[in-house]
C-alpha cells in the first residue's frame, strides 16, 4: 500500500505558541455554547407552535390508518348490522350522539387505549418528528453574522449578514476528488536518474538553501527588531525534511542562529512583563522595542530546545518518526548542537536561559565521546577565566558539585580540574566577635556632639542613598558582592574536595583534589587546618601515592602553613623528608613537566620560611639539585639553578660547598634520604662544573654563576633578563614544548663557492718552482720507519 500522506505545509512546521492555542481552544468553546444556545430556543419555539396547533385542529390519522379503521367497521357492520326496525329508539339515539364526537372518529379502534388519551402522549409523537433537521435541496443554510448597529434619531438599528454554510458532503467529495489526484500523482512513475544528475540536484537544492539561509540572516542583522517573521522562518528550517540536504541544512541553521542571538542578544537580561506593566499605556517605541524583546526570548528558547532535543536523540540512540536523518549524522548533528550551547555559554553569560545551558553542558563534560568531553571543558574553563563577577562561576560550580555526588564520584578527573581556573584571590574571612556583634542604633548625646550635627547627619544619609542609587545605575561589581559569591563558590569546591578526600581516597579524582588544594590551600578556614595535615599526611605515608600525588599534598600542606597557618605550632619535618626523598624520582622523561611541582614547593618550603629552616637542611637540598640538575632537560636546569642560587644568596655558609671536600664530621652519605642527617656540608659541588660544559648556553652562565659564588655585582653577576626572574618563569621561558630553542641556534650562513682563475695564484714563484718539481719527478714510496724517531724521543 502507497503512502499517501501529504507533506505537512509549512506553516504546520511552525510551532504555534501555548497562548495562541488556548485563546482558540476558547473561541471554539464559546462557538459552541452559542450554538447549543440557539438550537435550544429554536426548538423551545418549536414545540410552542405545536402545542397551539394541537389545541386548535384534531390529529390527522395517516392514511394506512384510516384504511385499516374503515375495514374493520364494515368487517364489523356486516356481521352485527341489524336493521333499523328492530333495534330501539334509545340506541338509535346513542348511536347519533356518537357520531357527533370527533374524538370517536379519530381514534384508533384496534389499540385498547382508552378515549380520553393524554395530550403529552400525542406531543411526543409530534416532536420525533420535529427534532428531525430540515433542508432545503435548493436553498443552502445561512447563517447570521452580527455586525456593529447603526444607531439614527429612532433608535438602534442592528446590522447582520448571511453567511452561507458550507456543504460537508460537497466537501467530503472535493477532499476524495483530491485524494484519488494524490493517488493517481503518485502512481506516476518517477524519472530515473544517473549518480551524476542527482549529484547535480543536490548541489542544487543545497546552494539554495544556503542563499536563503544568507538572505534571511543578513536581514536579521541589518533590522532585528522588524524581522522577527524572519527569525522564526530561519528557525523552522532546523526541520528540513528533505533527505538529500537535512543534515547539512539543520547545521548551517544552527550555526546561523547562534551567530545571530550572539549578535542580536542585549547586554541585560530580558524579565517577563507584569500584569500591571501591559495594561500600561506606552510609547510606540516602547512598545515595539517589549514586542522585539518577547520575540527575542521566545525564538532562543524555541532555539535551545531544539539543541537539547537534537543531544538527547543521539545519546538515546533514537531516531525521528519521519527517518529524514540516519543515526550516524545525528553524532554529527549532535557535535554542532554542543559546540553552539559551548558558544553560547561563553558569550552570552548575562542573557536568559543561562542557567539552563549550564545544566546542559556540565554534565556533557563526562561524555564518553572525547571530543563532546573537551569542547564542553574548553567551554567552561573560557567561561571561569572572563567571569569578573562570579554569578555564572558559582551556578557552574553547583551543577559540577551535584554531578560529582549524583554519580558516586565515579566521573573523569578533568571535571573537578576546571576548578583551578577559578579567579578566586581573595574570599570572606571568619569575623571576630567584636564585628559580629550588634551595633548600637541610636547615639548618644556626646557621640552626636562630636560627631556630627544633626543637619550634616542628614546631609550625609542622602549622600549615602544617592551613592547606592548611582551604583545601582551604573551596574558596578561592588566588591563586597563579590567577595560574597567567591566565599560562597570557594565553599561548595572545598566541600567537593573534602567529600572525596573522606569517602574515596583511592578513586581517580584524588589528583585533581590536591592540585586543587594546593591551590586555595590558603584560602580554607583556619578550624580545618589540623585535621586536613592529617590527611595530608597520612595520605603520603599510606604509599598508595604517585610522586606527582605527593608533591601535590606537600605543595597543599605547606600553602597552608604560609598563610593562616604560619600562627600554628607545627614541625612540617616530615613534608620535608618526603619532598628531598621524591626529588631522584624526576628525571629527563615524562617526569620532566613535574619539575614546575617541585620549583614551587621549594618556593614555598624555603624562600618563605627561611627562619624556620636550618642550615643543614638548606646544605642537603642544594646538593641534591645540582645532582638533579644533570639528569633533566635544559629547562628544569635553569629552573634548579636559579632556585641554587636563591639558597646561596638567602642561607648563610652555603659556600661550604663551594671549597674541597673534608669529612671533619663525617662523610657524606648520598643515599640517605634524611636532610638533617647526610653530612651534606662535607661534599663539594663538582656537579656545576659539569653544568659549565653544558650544551645550553644559559645552563653555563648559571653554573659559572654559581661557582663564583652567586654575586650580585661585578664580572661574576648574571644578566637583568635572567636575575630578575623566578624559577618557575625561567622554567616556562625556556621550555621546549615547541620543539624550538631558546635562544634560537645561530643560523650559518652558506659558504660562498671558490672560483678558480687560469691565471697564477701562487704569488712566491720559488714555491711554484717546487711544487712543479715535486709533481714532474716520480715519487718512490718507501716504508716508514717510526723506530728512529722513537729512539730519539726516549734519549731526550
Amino acid at each position: 500500500r502507497k503512502n499517501t500522506k501529504r507533506v505537512p505545509s509549512f506553516r504546520k512546521l511552525l510551532r504555534t505558541s501555548q497562548i495562541k492555542l488556548d485563546n482558540k481552544l476558547k473561541n471554539k468553546q464559546y462557538k459552541q455554547k452559542s450554538a447549543a444556545k440557539k438550537y435550544r430556543k429554536e426548538q423551545k419555539k418549536l414545540r410552542e407552535a405545536v402545542r397551539d396547533a394541537i389545541s386548535r385542529k384534531p390529529f390527522p390519522l395517516e392514511e394506512r390508518k384510516k384504511k385499516q379503521v374503515v375495514g374493520k367497521w364494515e368487517e364489523k357492520e356486516e356481521e352485527d348490522a341489524l336493521p333499523l326496525d328492530m333495534m330501539d329508539e334509545d340506541d338509535l339515539k346513542l348511536m347519533e350522539d356518537l357520531a357527533q364526537k370527533a374524538s370517536f372518529l379519530t381514534r384508533d379502534l384496534s389499540s385498547n387505549e382508552p378515549v380520553h388519551i393524554k395530550k403529552r402522549k400525542r406531543e411526543s409523537v409530534i416532536e420525533k418528528y420535529e427534532k428531525v433537521p430540515r433542508r432545503l435541496q435548493t436553498e443552502p443554510e445561512k447563517e447570521l453574522i452580527h455586525l456593529l448597529p447603526i444607531k439614527d434619531k429612532s433608535g438602534i438599528i442592528p446590522q447582520a449578514v448571511e453567511k452561507p454554510v458550507l456543504d460537508v458532503a460537497h466537501d467530503e467529495e472535493e477532499d476524495a476528488e483530491e485524494m484519488e489526484e494524490a493517488e493517481d500523482f503518485n502512481e506516476e512513475p518517477v524519472p530515473i536518474l544517473t549518480p551524476e544528475e542527482m549529484a547535480a540536484q543536490r548541489r542544487q537544492k543545497l546552494q539554495e538553501r544556503k542563499m536563503h539561509i544568507a538572505a534571511l540572516a543578513s536581514a536579521i542583522l541589518s533590522e532585528p527588531d522588524s524581522n522577527m517573521k524572519k527569525l522564526k522562518e530561519l528557525r523552522a528550517m532546523l526541520m528540513e525534511q528533505d533527505p538529500n540536504v537535512a543534515v547539512i541544512v539543520r547545521k548551517l541553521v544552527m550555526v546561523s542562529l547562534m551567530e545571530i542571538f550572539k549578535d542580536i542578544a542585549p547586554s541585560y537580561k530580558i524579565r517577563p512583563l507584569t500584569e500591571a506593566e501591559k495594561a500600561t499605556k506606552v510609547k510606540k517605541e516602547t512598545q515595539k522595542l517589549r514586542e522585539f524583546e518577547e520575540g527575542l526570548v521566545s525564538q532562543y528558547k524555541f532555539y535551545l530546545e531544539n539543541l537539547e532535543q537534537t543531544i538527547k536523540d543521539w545519546k538515546q540512540r533514537k531516531l525521528k518518526k519521519s527517518n529524514v536523518i540516519s543515526l550516524k549524522a545525528y553524532k554529527g548533528l549532535a557535535e554542532v548542537a554542543v559546540k553552539c550551547l559551548c558558544e553560547l555559554l561563553v558569550a552570552l553569560p548575562h542573557f536568559n536561559f543561562h542557567n539552563n545551558i549550564i545544566v546542559l553542558i556540565v554534565p556533557l563534560m563526562n561524555d564518553p565521546s572525547k571530543m563532546i568531553s573537551e569542547l564542553c571543558v574548553e567551554a567552561v574553563k573560557k567561561l571561569f577565566k572572563q567571569d569578573k563577577l562570579g554569578y555564572a562561576s558559582l551556578g557552574v560550580v553547583k551543577v559540577i558539585s551535584g554531578l560529582v555526588r549524583g554519580r558516586n564520584y565515579d566521573v573523569r578527573p578533568e571535571v573537578l580540574k576546571v576548578f583551578l581556573h577559578l579567579r578566586i584571590k581573595e574570599v570572606e574571612l571568619q569575623k571576630d566577635s567584636e564585628d559580629i556583634a550588634p551595633k548600637k542604633k541610636f547615639m548618644t548625646y556626646k557621640e552626636k556632639r562630636k560627631n556630627l550635627s544633626r543637619m550634616q547627619r542628614k546631609w550625609k544619609k542622602a549622600e549615602e542613598k544617592l551613592e547606592r542609587e548611582l551604583l545601582e545605575a551604573e551596574a558596578s561589581e561592588s566588591k563586597e558582592k563579590k567577595l560574597k559569591l567567591h566565599t560562597e563558590t570557594l565553599n561548595i569546591v572545598f566541600v567537593t574536595y573534602f567529600r572525596i578526600l573522606k569517602k574515596a581516597q583511592k578513586s581517580p579524582l584524588l589528583p585533581a583534589v590536591l592540585e586543587g588544594l594546593a591551590k586555595f590551600a590558603h584560602l580554607i578556614n583556619v578550624e580545618f587546618f589540623d585535621d586536613l595535615l592529617i590527611v595530608l599526611h597520612s595520605l603520603i605515608a599510606s604509599g598508595d601515592l604517585s610522586y606527582r600525588e605527593s608533591l601535590h599534598c606537600i605543595l597543599s600542606a605547606f600553602h597552608i602553613l604560609s598563610g593562616q597557618g604560619d600562627v600554628l605550632n607545627i614541625d612540617p619535618m616530615k613534608f620535608y623528608t618526603h619532598l628531598y626523598k621524591t626529588l631522584f624520582s624526576l628525571h629527563a622523561g615524562g617526569t620532566n613537566e613535574d619539575i614546575g611541582i617541585v620549583l614551587q614547593c621549594l618556593d614555598v618550603m624555603f624562600a618563605k620560611r627561611r627562619k624556620q629552616v636550618s642550615q643543614q637542611r638548606a646544605l642537603a637540598f642544594l646538593k641534591r639539585l645540582s645532582i638533579l640538575a644533570l639528569h633533566v632537560l635544559p629547562n628544569s636546569s635553569v629552573g634548579i639553578l636559579a632556585t641554587n642560587r636563591v639558597f646561596m644568596q638567602t642561607f648563610p655558609k652555603m659556600d661550604l660547598l663551594l671549597d674541597n671536600e673534608s669529612q671533619g664530621s663525617g662523610v657524606y652519605l648520598p643515599e640517605l634520604d634524611e636532610p638533617e642527617h647526610c653530612n651534606a656540608q662535607n661534599t663539594a659541588l663538582w656537579e656545576l662544573h659539569l653544568l659549565q660544559r653544558h650544551y645550553h648556553p644559559t645552563v653555563q652562565k648559571f653554573a659559572s654563576h654559581l661557582i663564583a659564588g652567586a654575586p650580585t655585582e661585578g664580572s661574576g653577576a648574571l644578566p637583568l633578563d635572567l636575575s630578575q626572574r623566578s624559577a618557575a618563569e625561567l622554567f616556562e621561558t625556556y621550555c621546549m614544548k615547541g620543539m624550538t630553542f631558546n635562544p634560537p641556534v645561530a643560523s650559518v650562513t652558506p659558504r660562498r663557492k671558490d672560483t678558480f682563475s687560469q691565471m697564477d695564484s701562487f704569488v712566491d714563484e720559488e714555491l711554484r718552482k717546487h711544487l712543479q718539481e715535486h709533481i714532474s719527478e716520480t715519487v718512490a714510496h718507501k716504508p716508514l720507519d717510526f723506530a728512529k724517531h722513537l729512539k730519539e724521543s726516549s734519549l731526550v
